[in-house]
């Protein structure tokens, strides 16, 4: 079995667009939070069935960034990186073409799809890349997921603030259209890696397991916890996926390779995963209000919403400039120390949160210590998963890799939308959280972020970056056969 290779002079051209792909899939997790409060009124609904259009997005990436990555190990990567950008942009166009929430929350249903790009395009370049350039491919790849969520604030926030908001669609059709157009004319088609079948059932049960955690996780706060719709979603989710677990171990060819998953270097690093993907996303849920809360607080920062977008710019350049270093720190001292770094440099990010959340430029600062600790923790993530994964497997195992993290997100989103709920104080007639909200946010992520560096000393030690050619340590029982070198 041979994969195709990108010739040397255009692996700089590989590695742009693919990047350039994840960017633009990220960009959709952010591209609504400027109308959130605008929602009900622009799709004419209540405020519970306005938040569909953030819970959709979030329920299909989570189900279909793991069945991505199976499909294309089975079937072709760039085929089905292909379809994934084609489904963003006819997403981005049932979205531009309506203002009613029923076809709102499909076409943000079809944009979640989208989100296997970045655990293909990971496995893409392992296959394609020279083993030089690898590291530091995967490390910006693997950050595109926090890049293009830092990008797309303010420039969404710019456009739906001067713009008709359905020109934020408009534009994410057109960018998902020339991603999608370049994928094909620059990026090689390697051969599938995996033969057998596509795991259907397992596909159905991992799917269902997930929508039912998730949405408890995200719809809890409004149905309450203890409501009878939230116990009985966690409890299903619990035996579906159970049961799924039983139906995965049983098979030849099964969705996700549970025995190599129970490896300690990737159970751990998937672990890991969870918790920085919890402590990330707390900033980015209270760094905005905070910045645009009223001074008449004595806490808010009376910043607009344009000029909140542009003072996290820099958190996002901070994880661009940073991904590359993570990926020298790997080769030089393995990937395990790089996520340990990351994760002890965002929780000294929430530490300097604590002490400069008086002003906009420490906002500014600490936002950006966050993102280059997410940074090298991100670029860790893919060089510790395919150090310990068959070949046949990449795609699959960064794609629950990748899931790893929107748990992690998802479920800051409810414990940090439960702090700043029940930690308010009225400004006229509204509820707003209270300084002691956010610092308790805060110091809950910080906390975070010091479990997962906590979690990362469980993972193997290694002294280099595994190469695209390395076979793991132990074979699998469903292992195929793959190329020994490229």
């Amino acid at each position: 079995m041979t994969t195709a290779a990108a010739a040397p002079s255009r692996s700089g051209a590989v590695v742009g667009v693919l990047a350039g792909a994840g960017i633009t899939v990220s960009l959709m997790q952010t591209l609504v939070i400027p109308l959130i409060p605008d929602l009900p009124d622009l799709l004419h609904t209540s405020a519970a069935n306005a938040s569909w259009v953030i819970t959709a997005t979030l329920l299909a990436a989570a189900v279909a960034t793991p069945v991505a990555g199976r499909l294309g190990d089975l079937y072709g990567k760039r085929h089905v990186l292909v379809a994934s950008t084609l489904l963003l942009v006819v997403g981005s166009l049932v979205c531009a073409l309506t203002s009613s929430l029923a076809p709102m929350v499909i076409g943000r249903t079809l944009q979640g799809v989208g989100a296997g790009v970045i655990p293909l395009g990971i496995s893409i370049m392992r296959d394609v890349l020279p083993p030089q350039k690898l590291g530091s491919a995967v490390a910006l790849m693997s950050s595109s997921l926090g890049v293009g969520g830092a990008f797309g604030l303010p420039l969404a926030a710019v456009i739906a603030q001067h713009a008709d908001w359905h020109v934020l669609f408009w534009c994410s059709a057109g960018v998902g259209l020339l991603v999608t157009v370049l994928l094909l004319l620059v990026v090689p088609a390697p051969k599938p890696t995996a033969t057998g079948r596509f795991d259907v059932v397992g596909a159905l049960g991992l799917g269902v397991g997930l929508v039912c955690l998730l949405l408890a996780i995200s719809k809890g706060g409004d149905w309450g916890w203890g409501g009878p719709r939230t116990l009985g979603l966690f409890g299903a989710s619990v035996v579906v996926l159970a049961v799924w677990g039983w139906w995965e171990l049983r098979i030849a060819s099964p969705l996700v390779d549970l025995r190599t998953t129970a490896r300690r270097q990737v159970l751990m690093t998937n672990l890991a995963s969870v918790v920085i993907g919890f402590s990330m996303y707390a900033m980015s849920l209270i760094a905005p209000q905070l910045l645009e809360l009223p001074k008449a607080t004595g806490y808010g920062l009376g910043q607009s919403m344009t000029a909140t977008g542009l003072l996290l710019v820099p958190s996002g350049l901070a994880m661009m400039a940073v991904s590359p270093l993570g990926a020298r720190l790997s080769a030089a001292r393995g990937p395990r120390t790089s996520l340990f770094a990351g994760a002890l440099v965002i929780s000294i990010g929430y530490a300097l949160a604590l002490a400069l959340m008086g002003s906009a430029w420490g906002v500014l600062v600490f936002a950006a210590v966050i993102s280059a600790g997410i940074g090298l923790a991100y670029a860790a993530m893919p060089a510790l998963i395919m150090g310990a994964v068959p070949v046949a497997d990449t795609a699959a195992a960064n794609g629950l890799n990748t899931l790893m993290r929107s748990i992690g997100t998802s479920t800051s989103s409810a414990v940090t939308g439960v702090v700043l709920a029940h930690m308010t104080t009225q400004l006229g007639p509204v509820a707003i959280p209270t300084e002691n909200a956010f610092r308790t946010g805060f110091v809950i992520a910080g906390g975070g972020a010091l479990l997962a560096a906590l979690v990362t000393l469980a993972i193997p030690a290694a002294r280099r970056v595994r190469s695209a050619a390395d076979a793991p340590a132990e074979p699998t029982g469903n292992e195929t056969q793959t190329t020994a070198s490229r």
